[in-house]
């Protein structure tokens, strides 16, 4: 049976979950998902584990970037990697397995960057891989101003913490993709009914069927150089106006 420890670790875990889950709901978009999620990942460990700044790294075929950190340290540390073209987080986003650098001034790999990042007052980093769909890769960046911060123990936690940020990750990702389509489902439905109330009024004035009404429409806005639905809308919105209104099309 899991003894108390592992029951606290599982039901802080439980909370993390609920929590990233409930952000991904909550958040408008990809964006603040993200400024939440490396603000709950840096709050989380700092403290314990002395200053930790967080972020999270973006990988494309043609590019790499910071798509949020918790502050500008952060962002400053992963722009380092860029540099070098190499880090812990880069390698982890790209190799797929988490990267841990207990000490930076006895560290061995990464002998440029080590001393570089070393600079900024940084002694130890995590570098864990976030699972996306085919096409892009992720890392969440841990940076700590202690050595040997990151114990066996603190390095679960966090990759526990990635997993559950892939999933709310990948959530937040399709949310917005369904948002952004319904957008532009929204937008050609409102364009659709927009031409069709102006179709009726065209057919109204000319006394003609609905197909000759489109082609006035159309010959009408190609004539003007107009999109059709903004005539559509100049049209409708005419008839609001005081006073006689010539709302007759003859292209």
């Amino acid at each position: 049976m899991p003894d108390e420890k592992e029951l606290a670790e599982e039901a802080a875990e439980d909370r993390t979950v609920a929590l990233l889950q409930d952000m991904v709901l909550d958040s408008d978009g990809v964006q603040e998902f993200l400024d939440g999620l490396v603000t709950v990942a840096s709050t989380a460990f700092t403290g314990a584990y002395g200053e930790v700044f967080c972020g999270v790294t973006l990988l494309r075929p043609d590019s790499m970037m910071t798509v949020a950190s918790s502050s500008d340290q952060a962002k400053d540390m992963d722009e380092v990697q860029y540099g070098f073209n190499d880090g812990p987080c880069l390698r982890a986003a790209r190799e797929g397995y988490t990267v841990h650098i207990p000490d930076f001034l006895t560290e061995t790999r990464f002998p440029e960057y080590r001393e570089a990042i070393a600079s900024y007052g940084v002694r130890s980093a995590l570098g864990i891989p976030i699972g996306l769909d085919a096409g892009a890769s992720a890392g969440l960046d841990f940076y700590s101003t202690e050595a040997n911060a990151f114990t066996e123990t603190s390095i679960a936690v966090a990759e526990g913490f990635a997993r559950d940020a892939s999933k709310s990750l990948r959530l937040a990702v399709r949310i917005a993709t369904l948002k952004d389509t319904t957008g532009h489902l929204k937008t050609a439905m409102e364009s659709r009914t927009t031409i069709d109330l102006a179709v009726g009024v065209i057919m109204g004035q000319n006394r003609c069927s609905q197909d000759e009404a489109i082609t006035i429409l159309q010959s009408a806005s190609s004539g003007r150089n107009v999109k059709l639905r903004d005539l559509a809308g100049d049209l409708l919105a005419s008839l609001g106006q005081t006073g006689p209104v010539r709302t007759h099309f003859d292209g």
